[in-house]
């Protein structure tokens, strides 16, 4: 199930099988890979790929890619979907479908510094298509496309659309900065108003600020956590 993927221009794709994409990423961007390669590993009940993107901005602005992702994702899912199936997000990348966890995502960079321009930055997504034959009901909290009445949807045909759509909203990003995107990304965030935890933070999520980060409010101050927070560190 592994084939080659019909992306758009500006997109090449790398296909690996059986080890993780971020993984792989990881390794061709340290390298000097291009930006706009996408790595991808389909196989019947999982599917993850990982972006490779190459910044020309400060990290602090460069992490709008992981809402973007994920927007492009909700947009790829839900035109693929039966219409009765929710489609939400979690600000630290989580994708849930119908209020179960069905998979998420993770980013990594070449640096640490919000300042700094980062050589390559990587957004990776790992979704569950189907789950093994003893896990439906174990985990009420977690679940697969199969399990909410996505078993018609094809893998390759949803990483293709996928990536279609991320495209769009790099485009739109580009030329309009982030108020589109902040405002297709919030209405889509799980959690806002309620109690969470992020960072050994506790407290009322608040919603986000103009760059994405999280606020959250406990009985004395307000608290910013930035996008930069959820950068995987292990190179």
């Amino acid at each position: 199930m592994n084939q080659g993927l019909s992306l758009p221009p500006l997109l090449v794709g790398e296909p690996v099988s059986g080890i993780d994409p971020m993984a792989h990423a990881r390794a061709l961007a340290t390298t000097g890979c291009d930006g706009g390669t996408l790595v991808h590993d389909i196989q019947p009940d999982r599917l993850r790929a990982a972006l490779i993107v190459a910044p020309e901005v400060p990290l602090a602005d460069a992490m709008a890619m992981l809402p973007i992702c994920a927007v492009g994702f909700q947009n790829a899912l839900g035109a693929l979907a039966p219409p009765e199936v929710a489609v939400h997000l979690t600000w630290a990348g989580d994708i849930l479908v119908n209020g179960a966890r069905c998979g998420a995502f993770r980013v990594a960079g070449s640096t640490q510094d919000p300042k700094a321009v980062p050589d390559w930055l990587i957004v990776a997504l790992d979704l569950t298509i189907q789950l093994g034959a003893d896990d439906p009901g174990l985990s009420p909290d977690k679940t697969a496309l199969y399990e909410e009445g996505c078993a018609d949807i094809d893998p390759v045909l949803l990483c293709e659309a996928w990536a279609r759509h991320t495209l769009v909203w790099i485009n739109r990003w580009t030329d309009e900065g982030n108020a589109p995107v902040h405002a297709d990304w919030v209405p889509l965030l799980d959690g806002v108003g309620k109690p969470v935890t992020q960072d050994g933070y506790q407290g009322e999520f608040l919603g986000v600020d103009e760059k994405f980060g999280m606020l959250i409010r406990d009985d004395e101050t307000t608290q910013l956590l930035a996008l930069t927070t959820l950068l995987e560190t292990d190179t």
